[in-house]
């Protein structure tokens, strides 16, 4: 992507990671979600001992923007310490509801480590008009 995205949601992710829950992995996330009308939605990563039940900041953030009624989303900020990629559980969540949602990564520093789409990362992903229709 060419244009970068706004400096207030690049700073948004990386505040949002203040609150991630990490006494396992000590790796913080946060996100934040934009919805198509320009709502904001904030997340990060929860851990759990029963590590299988741990979140990532992204889920966070769709399940915040899901549960207040939104389903549209065109950008996700994802900060970390060094940049890093959502995960594939994150991709497949996202991707239900935003195939061509723009995808931007960032490390605590405020820099640009990676802008994509959605699809991009995520080739060939599974969605709802994969599904046969009713």
């Amino acid at each position: 992507m060419t244009t970068p995205p706004p400096l207030e949601l690049i700073q948004a992710a990386i505040a949002a990671a203040d609150f991630a829950y990490v006494p396992y992995s000590h790796y913080r996330v946060g996100a934040v979600l934009r919805a198509t009308d320009g709502s904001l939605y904030r997340g990060c990563n929860v851990e759990n001992a029963a590590y299988p039940s741990c979140i990532c900041a992204e889920r966070t953030a769709l399940v915040k923007a899901v549960s207040e009624g939104r389903q549209a989303f065109d950008l996700i900020v994802i900060a970390t310490q060094n940049g890093g990629s959502p995960c594939g559980s994150c991709r497949q969540m996202l991707y239900e509801f935003a195939p061509d949602l723009r995808v931007v990564m960032v490390d605590f520093a405020q820099r640009i480590t990676g802008d994509f789409t959605l699809r991009s990362l995520l080739p060939e992903g599974f969605g709802p008009n994969d599904l046969p229709q009713r």
